[in-house]
């Protein structure tokens, strides 16, 4: 009756044995285009259409890495703690592990602050006779 009227599927979700066997057609078919577009990059490579030498190569790929290591780094302790590592990432460039005692100051920091301050007043007494001697 209607011209170019496709009748709908009489087995919706299904695949018929007509249909899988069309389906693996089209894949052989698909897989011969890929092959054919991997032999022509192929033989362009082999040709010397795309030549590099090997420190070149060496060159390139020590430049990608160092650039996947650098995104890497970045995202380093958040993959820790997805994995549950964190705050054992002692792997990780630049780690510094979250106080263990928060808001309590420990002897080892208590003695830091101490030397600290000691450091910070003798500049500000030197600070001063500067400013009393002129």
């Amino acid at each position: 009756q209607c011209p170019d009227f496709v009748e709908p599927d009489k087995t919706p979700g299904v695949m018929t044995w007509d249909e899988l066997l069309e389906h693996m057609d089209n894949l052989v078919s698909r897989g011969q285009d890929e092959l054919k577009i991997w032999h022509k990059t192929a033989s362009a490579l082999q040709t010397g259409k795309q030549e590099q030498s090997e420190t070149e190569c060496s060159t390139e790929d020590i430049a990608h890495r160092a650039q996947l290591q650098n995104k890497l780094a970045g995202i380093c302790e958040d993959m820790c703690k997805e994995v549950g590592a964190y705050p054992k990432c002692a792997q990780c460039p630049d780690f510094v592990a979250p106080d263990s005692t928060p808001g309590v100051m420990t002897w080892d920091e208590l003695l830091e602050h101490m030397d600290n301050l000691v450091s910070w007043g003798q500049d500000e007494l030197k600070g001063w006779h500067k400013t009393a001697s002129a």
